[in-house]
């Protein structure tokens, strides 16, 4: 059984991957490789890498979802969401003043517009087949017991930590002051990523 996250990016997917690494699954999150095949049109050639993996999230997974399913019938899907489409589109502003424009943010995004339609498009889709899909919202308590019940394992002890959470985003209309804050967050986030390496934490 492969297990796809299917949410868009912002909505709780590394908390769900880190719940599936947990489980002891062989995980592929975002795959830069593969969202170059998913541009060029070569979705058979990212089917045929997905093989020796049991579980996905972030791009290009939710994009190519409907090959997924039928290349591979016993897989199971979780759309990961967020309280409205609102509160999506304010973390997603967060993450562009943080991080930067990305290549896949302007390929697919017609923001509000597309998050509506991709949800909606999923939920049909597996409309007749409930034992296919499980929708997660993680404000919802009672998610990591639904989502382990859906996965048919126990739920673990302790929760994983949401990293993103608390880190202040600026949200003014300054640009000089949005480029300054993005700096200053892509050498914090470095500087975090080389300490995790000297510690043993990957």
């Amino acid at each position: 059984m492969k297990v796809i996250g299917v949410g868009l990016n912002k909505t709780g997917t590394k908390t769900l991957a880190a719940y599936l690494e947990g489980w002891g699954m062989r995980h592929r999150s975002y795959d830069y490789e593969a969202f170059r095949l998913y541009l060029e049109g070569n979705a058979p050639q990212i089917l045929e890498s997905m093989k020796e993996w049991d579980s996905f999230e972030d791009w290009p997974w939710p994009l190519i979802w409907r090959e997924i399913d039928e290349r591979f019938p016993d897989a199971r899907f979780v759309l990961t969401v967020r309280e409205s489409p609102e509160v999506w589109y304010r973390s997603l502003c967060g993450m562009a003043v943080r991080r930067g424009p990305f290549k896949f943010e302007k390929h697919i995004y017609g923001y509000l517009d597309f998050y509506r339609t991709h949800n909606q498009a999923v939920t049909d889709h597996f409309r007749n087949r409930p034992n296919k899909l499980i929708t997660i919202c993680w404000t919802d308590s009672n998610a990591p017991e639904r989502l382990a019940e859906f996965l048919g394992q126990d739920l673990p002890n302790t929760p994983p930590v949401h990293e993103n959470r608390g880190i202040p985003v600026y949200s003014g209309d300054n640009l000089f002051v949005a480029q300054a804050y993005r700096v200053a967050f892509q050498r914090f986030w470095q500087a975090k990523k080389i300490w995790r390496r000297l510690v043993g934490d990957k």
